[in-house]
């Protein structure tokens, strides 16, 4: 999926020596997945052998990095509902055991809550694993509904606006 980053006029966004921003080639497209199923079927067994979907194939879905001294750690995708949609939705958030203590996931989720709402997005939700709650509750999103089953595991579903003014 190269050339991901014209679809996006969110800037990189950089915490000090972390910076989150799209994959912009085949070699960082492939980084990502290969985060993904680090975490996701290595790590978590959420998945039997991969958790690449039919979302990855849309060409509306991005597929955003993190970077800690340059070396891909982190990643996660972020896609409309609908095409056009003013609903979006974040998922995917992966970032390796190793670097989980340098606020990657933060800045993660914060690249995709800006990306989205530049694109015309004006609410996000996500399928937040429980101990992860907390984590996206200080980031500004809201609980929505019970929590549920969603690929095996109890998710919480959640939401944040995507104004200007609450944007994490």
């Amino acid at each position: 999926m190269s050339g991901v980053s014209s679809r996006s006029t969110a800037a990189p966004r950089s915490a000090g020596s972390v910076l989150c921003r799209l994959a912009v080639s085949d070699a960082e497209l492939e980084a990502h997945y290969r985060l993904r199923l680090t975490v996701f079927v290595e790590e978590q067994s959420l998945f039997a052998e991969s958790d690449v979907d039919g979302h990855d194939a849309q060409p509306r879905t991005l597929h955003a990095l993190g970077f800690i001294g340059g070396e891909p750690c982190g990643a996660v995708r972020v896609y409309p509902l609908e095409p056009g949609a003013i609903e979006w939705k974040g998922d995917r958030l992966a970032v390796l055991a190793d670097y989980r203590a340098h606020h990657l996931g933060a800045e993660l989720v914060r690249f995709a809550v800006t990306t989205a709402r530049l694109l015309g997005g004006q609410r996000m939700i996500a399928h937040v694993q429980l101990p992860n709650v907390a984590f996206f509750e200080r980031l500004g999103w809201q609980v929505q509904a019970p929590p549920a089953p969603f690929h095996g595991v109890v998710h919480q579903l959640m939401s944040i606006a995507l104004t200007a003014s609450a944007s994490p």
